[in-house]
C-alpha cells in the first residue's frame, strides 16, 4: 500500500477523533462505518456532537448507548422498520442528551454552505413550523431582493469529521464512492474525513470518466483503514446485504439497559478483527 493516507485499521481512524468534536455521520441506508463505530466505543470516546446527515440509526443509538454522544442535530433517528432507537429514546427521556431538531433539506443546505465556504445558507421550506422557535441559531430575515418575503437564514455545518464507510479505495487514496452524494457533501464541508473500506485496488479511479465521477478525491481524505464487513450488521449496497436477525435482535435486546449491554459486547467482539 503505497498511499500514506493507508492507516493500520479502524483503531487508528477512533484515534483521530477527539473527545468534544462534532463528527458527521450517514444515515443507515448509506455505507454506515459500525466497525470504525465500535472501535470509537472500544477508546471510550466521549462529548461527541453528532451530525446526521440527514438522519441515523444503529450507529447513533450505539454511540448514545454506549456513552460517547453530547449532542445530536437530525431530522430523525430510528431504527426503520425494526422500530424506534431505543437507547436515544431514552436518552431524550432522561433528559440526558442535547438535541438539536432540525429537517432533511436544513441539514443538507447547511453543510452545502459549509461546503461552498460561505457563513449561511437561505431555505424556505421550514418557514412556518414550529421547528424554528426550538433553533436559537436559525434567523428569519426579510430577502434582500423583495418585500415581504421571509427566508429562513441557516449557519453553515463545518463539522470538524467525517466519518464513513466505502465499497473501495484506490492506492492514491481516491475513494469511490458511487451515488452516494451524501458522502461527497460530507467530505467537503467537514474539516477533516476517515473513511474505512472494504478494499483497497490498485486501480487510479480518477482516470476513468465513468468511475471518476463517483469518486471522492484524495484532496478530501485524511485516512483509510481496510474493514472487510465494515458496515455489519447494516448492509452495504452491491457487496451484502443486512443481517436481519441481528438488527431484530437489538431492536428487541437495546429496550433496556442489560439487553444492550449484551448486544454490545457481541458486536464489539465481533468488529474486533479489523479494529
Amino acid at each position: 500500500m503505497t498511499t500514506e493516507a493507508v492507516v493500520p485499521g479502524v483503531g487508528e481512524l477512533a484515534a483521530r477523533i477527539e473527545d468534544g468534536a462534532s463528527l458527521a455521520i450517514p444515515p443507515d441506508y448509506s455505507n454506515v462505518p459500525l466497525a470504525a463505530t465500535a472501535a470509537l466505543i472500544r477508546r471510550n470516546a466521549r462529548d461527541l456532537n453528532l451530525v446526521a446527515v440527514p438522519t441515523s440509526g444503529l450507529q447513533t443509538d450505539l454511540l448514545i448507548g454506549a456513552g460517547c454522544v453530547a449532542s445530536l442535530e437530525a431530522a430523525a433517528v430510528s431504527l426503520g422498520e425494526f422500530g424506534p432507537a431505543p437507547r436515544f429514546t431514552d436518552a431524550i427521556r432522561r433528559g440526558v442528551l442535547a438535541m438539536k431538531d432540525s429537517t432533511c433539506p436544513a441539514i443538507h443546505a447547511a453543510l452545502q454552505a459549509g461546503e461552498k465556504g460561505v457563513p449561511f445558507m437561505p431555505l424556505r421550506g421550514v418557514l412556518g413550523s414550529d421547528l424554528i422557535g426550538r433553533r436559537p441559531d436559525w434567523r428569519v430575515i426579510d430577502n434582500p431582493f423583495g418585500e415581504n418575503d421571509p427566508i429562513l437564514l441557516l449557519p453553515a455545518l463545518r463539522p470538524d469529521v467525517a466519518l464513513f464507510h466505502a465499497r473501495r479505495a484506490d492506492r492514491a487514496g481516491n475513494v469511490w464512492l458511487g451515488q452516494r452524494r451524501e458522502l461527497v457533501i460530507m467530505a467537503h464541508a467537514a474539516r477533516r474525513t476517515l473513511v474505512s473500506v472494504e478494499e483497497i485496488v490498485d486501480d487510479d479511479f480518477l482516470a476513468d470518466e465513468v468511475i471518476a465521477a463517483g469518486t471522492l478525491p484524495a484532496l478530501y481524505v485524511e485516512a483509510i483503514a481496510l474493514a472487510p464487513g465494515g458496515a455489519q450488521p447494516l448492509g452495504l449496497e452491491g457487496v451484502y446485504e443486512a443481517d436481519r436477525a441481528r438488527l431484530v435482535d437489538y431492536a428487541e435486546m437495546a429496550r433496556s439497559a442489560d439487553g444492550f449491554a449484551r448486544w454490545l459486547d457481541h458486536f464489539l467482539a465481533t468488529k474486533a478483527a479489523v479494529a
